[in-house]
């Protein structure tokens, strides 16, 4: 599947973009001007597949900025494109969608690529290119690597982990345990977990792994439960994250758990249903319908502005900041766009304020934010702080 903008001329579309574009203050661009080369953005990501709605939520929010842009004339005069490929989830789709973009000559970056192992997969082609490889979706500290054409945002999942165990500390609590996935992704957690307890002086906690296709979730949640812990912390994504999270209710609902932004998902909480009330999660982005975050307000106005049917998600959030810092980069790079004048602008960020989330580009290998807040969900299945 391939998703390019600008869209049509006069499209519904396009006057949608245009309604967006008039809600938004930092598009101090001036009047449209001619185009002289569209910016193309490569993407792969998951359109379809087990984690749909993190990618198209992710989408939808890039989209929304690339939209308002294209509608005032772009910037410094070029429009941007993003040609998104599908994956569906499936690393070695996401390997060859990369392989295919990173040998289409019009490719300027790569934006916003999804998931752990498909970043991992993809990395070395792109150190390899030199491409840009701006703001991959994924946590994992094997994605932050001292490349000067990676460029990281989001906070990593060991400051995610960081937050939570001394959060559980500050309250009393010293019984953890860890349920993680029996990959990659789920075994830095784990890791990251016991780095935290050991350097709060907590006791080892038991950990249990669960299968990407979440067959032995119930195994590992009566392992857990037997130990009685105080609170479990969730190294878990997708289906993974639906069979614990109900076998281990089944046996002790009582006990808190705690879950990385990754898990948030409107679909995986639509799914536990009762069993989603009162897990804690952390999240990168500040809540998406704060009245108090600038940028928060900002985003919710272009998104119903935009006439997004889907809610509005701490995951679109994020994929609209990053689609703002990567126009702001453009911004500062000026007329005589190439990628190495974006990259020098990329790595001039110094503690630049979105309005309530803040980009700070210290050195490659380090992610340019360190945002990091704990939600807990409610009754209704909505975040609240």
């Amino acid at each position: 599947m391939q998703h390019s903008c600008p869209p049509p001329p006069l499209s519904r579309r396009t006057l949608l973009a245009g309604a967006a574009a008039a809600t938004l203050p930092w598009l101090g661009l001036g009047p449209a001007r001619a185009q002289d080369t569209a910016i193309v953005l490569g993407q792969t990501t998951a359109l379809s597949g087990p984690l749909a709605d993190l990618g198209q939520a992710m989408h939808q929010g890039a989209q929304l900025v690339f939209n308002a842009v294209n509608a005032r004339g772009g910037i410094h005069g070029r429009t941007i494109t993003l040609n998104t490929l599908d994956d569906a989830y499936d690393v070695k789709q996401a390997e060859a969608n990369a392989k295919q973009l990173l040998a289409d000559g019009t490719t300027f970056a790569l934006f916003n690529c999804f998931g752990t192992p498909h970043t991992e997969a993809i990395l070395p082609l792109v150190k390899e290119s030199g491409m840009p490889f701006f703001a991959p979706l994924t946590g994992v500290q094997s994605a932050r690597v001292a490349a000067r054409n990676v460029f990281n945002i989001r906070a990593s999942y060991t400051e995610e982990v960081d937050k939570m165990v001394q959060h559980l500390s500050t309250v009393g609590i010293k019984k953890i345990a860890v349920a993680y996935q029996a990959n990659a992704f789920g075994k830095e957690i784990d890791n990251a977990t016991h780095r935290a307890m050991a350097k709060l002086n907590l006791p080892e906690g038991a950990s249990a792994t669960v299968d990407n296709d979440g067959h032995d979730a119930k195994a590992a949640a009566q392992k857990i439960a037997q130990t009685e812990p105080e609170a479990v912390i969730l190294g878990l994504a997708g289906k993974p994250t639906l069979e614990f999270v109900k076998a281990f209710r089944a046996l002790r609902r009582g006990t808190a758990l705690y879950a990385l932004s990754v898990m948030g998902t409107p679909a995986t909480l639509a799914a536990l249903g009762p069993d989603a009330a009162g897990i804690n999660v952390t999240q990168v982005v500040p809540m998406p319908n704060s009245p108090t975050v600038p940028i928060a307000r900002e985003f919710l106005q272009a998104w119903k502005a935009g006439g997004t049917k889907a809610e509005p998600s701490h995951l679109a959030l994020e994929g609209y900041i990053n689609a703002r810092v990567f126009c702001e980069a453009l911004q500062r790079a000026g007329k005589g766009l190439s990628r190495s004048s974006f990259l020098d602008a990329l790595w001039t960020f110094k503690k630049w304020d979105l309005g309530g989330f803040e980009i700070n580009a210290t050195e490659p290998g380090r992610n340019a934010s360190r945002f990091v807040e704990l939600t807990l969900v409610g009754r209704d299945g909505k975040f609240m702080r």
